[in-house]
């Protein structure tokens, strides 16, 4: 559509890629609500359900549709020029979701992992085990290339996930950058923005503000996050878009070593080691995956999620592809 003829906002809305029907928006919308449930859990990927729902790269085209050329119309006020370009359509409701997950569910996954943590992240290892079969499929010709880039994903993974959470500064500086650091995890299938946060000692800090997101502390510190979110989500993305263009089959490759090694963290049975208490709530320091000591209904519903996990996502995956 030639820009000098949009003359209103609902052209501007329908001049780029996106949702054709309200059917298709409900339907992106509620992928958006899978990848915002999945970046609040430490441990699993918004970009693994991206990936997996077939909407990976399109989420990247859309990021990368944000360009500098239209941050220059913006702060010359062209603001519809500006507009027309960006892939409004699928960015308004794939956001919609994301953030109606981010708000809603924060407070219960906390719970959750706080609560029943076997059974949930026996419901997730269902999740990102078929989501490594899934993207692993994707894979053409697994030869020593893809598996040497696959080896080197795996152990950059097992590497990060195995950190030690760490006690940080709560200074403004500090909230944008980990917002630039976890953005960058959200978007790569396999390695978690929520776990990385939890490494710099920012997850509870943050899922705190957002259970109260209109106190203006909270808001202030919500703002500088998402600053810093939007300033590494602009950048890196253009890397990923990059690397999948020009070396599709590695970078898949590496994804999938990503999540499977991310496993570790996943693993829904582990023993404490070491734990501190700062300000009333326990840090573990060291603990280790273990196998089930007893067989009991526990075991067999913990299974029964793990089979459930595997199984949604090979459907929705199903659905995707048929799409």
């Amino acid at each position: 559509m030639n820009n000098k003829k949009i003359m209103n906002w609902k052209d501007i809305f329908f001049a780029a890629p996106g949702p054709k029907t309200a059917k298709e928006a409900i339907i992106l919308t509620i992928k958006g609500l899978c990848m915002g449930t999945a970046d609040v859990i430490p441990g699993v990927s918004g970009g693994t359900i991206a990936l997996i729902m077939g909407i990976y790269e399109d989420l990247l085209l859309a990021i990368n549709s944000i360009d500098i050329s239209m941050l220059k119309k913006l702060l010359k006020f062209n603001i519809k020029d500006a507009l027309s370009k960006v892939h409004l359509r699928f960015l308004f409701f794939l956001l919609l979701g994301i953030g109606i997950a981010i708000l809603s569910l924060a407070r219960i996954m906390n719970y959750l992992l706080h609560n029943q943590p076997v059974m949930t992240w026996s419901l997730f290892l269902g999740l990102i085990a078929a989501s490594i079969f899934i993207v692993g499929k994707k894979v053409k010709n697994w030869r020593w290339s893809p598996t040497i880039s696959f080896l080197t994903g795996v152990t950059a993974a097992w590497f990060i996930v195995g950190l030690i959470p760490v006690s940080t500064p709560e200074e403004l500086w500090f909230i944008f950058l980990s917002g630039f650091i976890a953005i960058c995890a959200m978007i790569l299938p396999g390695l978690s923005g929520a776990f990385l946060l939890l490494i710099l000692g920012k997850y509870e800090f943050i899922t705190r503000t957002l259970k109260n997101p209109f106190i203006f502390n909270n808001l202030v510190v919500i703002i500088v996050f998402c600053s810093g979110c939007v300033v590494g989500l602009l950048g890196f993305s253009r890397i990923l878009n990059y690397l999948l263009k020009k070396w599709h089959n590695l970078t898949l490759a590496f994804l999938t070593g990503l999540m499977a090694g991310s496993m570790r963290k996943i693993w829904p049975w582990k023993e404490k080691l070491e734990a501190v208490v700062i300000s009333g709530k326990q840090y573990v320091l060291r603990e280790q995956n273990v196998l089930p000591k007893e067989f009991n209904i526990g075991l067999l519903l913990a299974i029964g999620l793990i089979i459930i996990g595997f199984v949604v996502v090979v459907i929705l995956e199903r659905l995707s592809r048929e799409k």
